[in-house]
């Protein structure tokens, strides 16, 4: 009785553990969250695993809720989501709304924000 339950054990947290490994997560952005930065000229995120590009994007939201399209691409590893931005970002807050699937198509949402200092 004892082996079985430890079997059981053992498998259940094998699966958990390659359940929670399978799905990506942020690791790394430019402009880095929470970060004062001069307005920059693009905006990437780096995932832990590769992304479906076809379902994966991101947008901006600036201060007074005002959003600036992004024509986000996906890099050839498949792990990092970026875009340039068209024109400066004004100064003030910004948020950063990304969506992902990851490769084991399981689709993520996050958020992160990053302050344009004034000039």
């Amino acid at each position: 009785m004892r082996i079985w339950r430890l079997a059981l054990i053992t498998t259940v947290t094998a699966a958990v553990a390659g359940t929670a490994a399978a799905h990506a997560r942020l690791v790394s952005a430019t402009p880095a969250p929470d970060s004062v930065v001069a307005s920059p000229r693009s905006v990437s995120m780096t995932f832990s695993g590769r992304m479906v590009p076809a379902f994966s994007d991101f947008d901006l939201v600036g201060p007074g809720g005002a959003g600036v399209a992004v024509d986000a691409a996906v890099s050839k590893d498949g792990k990092t989501l970026s875009g340039a931005l068209a024109r400066p970002l004004a100064p003030g807050v910004w948020r950063v709304n990304w969506r992902i699937a990851s490769a084991d198509g399981h689709r993520m949402t996050g958020s992160y924000s990053f302050t344009v200092r004034q000039e």
